[in-house]
């Protein structure tokens, strides 16, 4: 499994698809926890980073997602935009000057994303956030050399899907408290997007 420039290019424009389908069922999903603009933060920050990276020259996989990175830490409001713009450009440095990369370094990208979103939201795994999507990824990425796009795709899924369950403890969801139990969060559907996309793209290339 290798990604070079154009999968990474691809990987945001699926990225991108699926975030533009489900705009108004984010927001909903904001709306029930949150400030109710999640899908529209996303899609807007998202829209920008395809019309960015599709109309630019890249030489490294790691320049590609520096500019997924500046685009959304500067397009997407609220916690969104600092928390994905982090997770980015954290992946941009563990690879930098990559023209491609295998999926050991991917992992390694990633577990350093998840750093970056632990820190800049004060998060754990458990507290309703999309650290409960990002981090089974990262255990799944650590536990094999060869990934299995369709069980990537469902690692994500269930991990999105626990966030049902949870009580938030972190961001406008955590006011709640016991009331935010049953209800997906935002960060964690948009993120199961995401790496949607990615297993689709790494399908491709399989």
């Amino acid at each position: 499994m290798e990604l070079q420039v154009a999968d990474v290019i691809q990987w945001m424009e699926k990225s991108n698809d699926s975030i533009q389908a489900n705009k108004d069922y984010l927001s909903s999903l904001d709306r029930a926890i949150g400030d109710g603009d999640h899908g529209i933060n996303m899609a807007r920050g998202f829209q920008e980073v395809v019309s960015k990276l599709t109309t630019s020259d890249y030489q490294t996989v790691s320049d590609v997602l520096k500019d997924v990175s500046m685009t959304l830490l500067s397009k997407v409001g609220g916690a969104s935009g600092p928390l994905f713009g982090t997770a980015f450009l954290k992946m941009s440095t563990t690879v930098k000057g990559m023209e491609k990369v295998d999926a050991n370094q991917l992992g390694e990208a990633f577990q350093e994303a998840l750093n970056g979103i632990k820190l800049r939201g004060k998060a754990n795994k458990g507290d309703k956030t999309l650290v409960d999507v990002w981090e089974p990824v990262v255990e799944f990425f650590k536990s094999s050399d060869s990934i299995d796009a369709n069980a990537l795709a469902e690692v994500a899924k269930q991990a999105m899907e626990s966030t049902k369950e949870l009580e938030a403890r972190r961001g406008r969801a955590a006011y709640l408290k016991e009331r935010s139990i049953g209800h997906l969060d935002p960060g964690s559907v948009s993120s199961y997007y995401i790496f949607t996309a990615l297993s689709e793209v790494l399908q491709k290339g399989a």
